[in-house]
């Protein structure tokens, strides 16, 4: 019985590698990726991505295994998500060197930070429980059912399409009550979203060592609280966030006058008065104007900065008010010397990580797998980050007419930056013209044959 089990796996595992032919970067990045997996495991993970990238319709675990080869085997390839969710901080640690070794950054690594929820349907789902919702839509739902995800990206900024989010790796946030629903044995402890969030950026600082690299990052202004802050600032990560309209701003401490006898004590680290953004944004007076480039365009940007000490950051911080439609928007930075111009460029780039989160859930379709299990569940969300982050390294260095061709839509704009779900077709396509070039290469086939193939690839990619 033990030899047919075997012998069913190797078959199984035999067909899954002949399913697509990927380029040979991607085949050399999943290998390195699959290196903290068990020896007996690590083959599956590049037939399931594949499966990820071919799957059709509604992008279940199911259809991932159908388009890879693995269906008569899915039992096993289940169990294979539970490895990867466990060693998911492992396996994000080659992403990491990868990401870092394509884009080569300079003098700082930008990171990006925050959650999103993922709708989930049955009471049966680990770690699922009611949580806010950020996207209301028509319907007006406040809250929806289903999963949260602290996630870290890197922001890197290619020299023709300008910022993009590649994800490196997220945690799954459980509510305390449904922490106590999950069984004893899994040993799950209960963590806020700044803690998940701490934790990720500490491990980017252990990762990037002691480099001459300054990592800065950028989070929504619900991370720009003390408990995350202050681990985060303990690190030398430099933070860049929104600001509260009522935070508790003071002065900067006036320093001491020569002659002056020497107070007793340590220096005051926060000033006497009270810094009130409201008066500030509100007063006619002291607004500049300057010229910069955000979201690849030259704007005109009317703002006002100030120095100011902050507790929750644990001293002197750098605000930034900016005028815009609505009205005007606080900002800060914990690099006091930071220009307006960088603080402002980091608030935009951000906006790249919210893109990511759009295309992960319309064009991989996260959070339709249907899995029950909270490990299979932290596999398959991060499993979609890598995949996303791998489609983009792939693209890099790919020219405008190879990632797109929009000579058959004449009504859209043909310089328009390549999405994400364009560059993923075109790794499709390209797998799919080798397969029909090997074939083609040994038999030449009639014409009628090679245009109805190109009429089909067309179709699906």
């Amino acid at each position: 019985m033990v030899c047919c089990v075997s012998n069913h796996a190797t078959d199984e595992r035999a067909n899954a590698m002949n399913v697509w032919m990927l380029p040979t970067e991607c085949t050399l990045w999943i290998t390195h990726l699959a290196i903290p997996l068990h020896a007996r495991l690590r083959w599956r993970l590049e037939p399931l991505i594949c499966g990820m990238l071919f799957a059709q319709g509604r992008r279940t675990v199911a259809s991932w295994l159908r388009a890879a080869g693995l269906s008569r085997d899915f039992r096993r390839s289940y169990y294979f998500l539970g490895s990867v969710g466990r060693n998911a901080r492992s396996i994000a640690v080659g992403l990491w060197r990868l990401v870092l070794e394509k884009i080569a950054p300079q003098g700082r690594l930008r990171l990006a930070l925050d959650d999103t929820p993922t709708a989930r349907y049955g009471r049966h789902v680990e770690g699922a429980g009611v949580h806010h919702n950020p996207t209301p839509g028509p319907a007006g739902e406040k809250f929806l059912y289903g999963h949260v995800w602290v996630t870290l990206a890197v922001i890197a900024t290619h020299p023709q399409w300008g910022a993009i989010a590649l994800p490196m790796l997220a945690q799954l946030y459980v509510r305390a009550v449904d922490v106590a629903r999950l069984v004893p044995w899994m040993r799950w402890q209960f963590k806020t979203k700044l803690e998940l969030a701490a934790e990720l950026v500490e491990w980017a600082a252990w990762l990037l060592g002691p480099t001459e690299l300054a990592l800065w990052l950028a989070v929504d202004g619900g991370y720009a609280k003390r408990p995350f802050l202050q681990r985060v600032l303990a690190q030398g990560v430099v933070v860049v966030s929104r600001l509260r309209k009522d935070a508790a701003l003071r002065s900067v401490p006036e320093p001491e006058k020569p002659g002056q006898p020497k107070r007793r004590g340590r220096k005051r680290k926060y000033g006497r008065q009270r810094i009130s953004l409201a008066t500030r944004g509100g007063h006619p007076g002291g607004w500049q104007t300057q010229q910069m480039t955000l979201y690849r365009k030259p704007v005109e940007k009317t703002y006002k900065t100030f120095l100011a000490t902050y507790q929750p950051a644990g001293g002197l911080i750098r605000v930034v008010l900016v005028k815009e439609e609505h009205g005007w928007v606080a900002y800060f930075c914990t690099k006091a010397d930071a220009t307006v111009e960088e603080i402002l460029e980091m608030v935009a780039d951000r906006g790249s990580l919210e893109q990511c989160f759009h295309d992960l859930k319309e064009v991989h379709g996260v959070g339709q797998q249907q899995v029950r299990h909270i490990w299979a569940n932290v596999a398959v969300f991060n499993l979609s980050l890598w995949l996303h982050t791998l489609v983009e390294l792939w693209a890099w260095d790919k020219p405008h007419e190879q990632l797109c061709d929009r000579s058959a839509s004449p009504w859209d704009d043909a310089d328009r930056r390549p999405s994400h779900a364009d560059r993923r077709n075109a790794l499709r396509r390209w797998c799919l013209e080798q397969e029909l070039s090997r074939v083609f290469r040994r038999r030449p086939g009639p014409r009628v044959i090679r245009q109805l193939c190109e009429r089909v690839l067309a179709l699906a990619a």
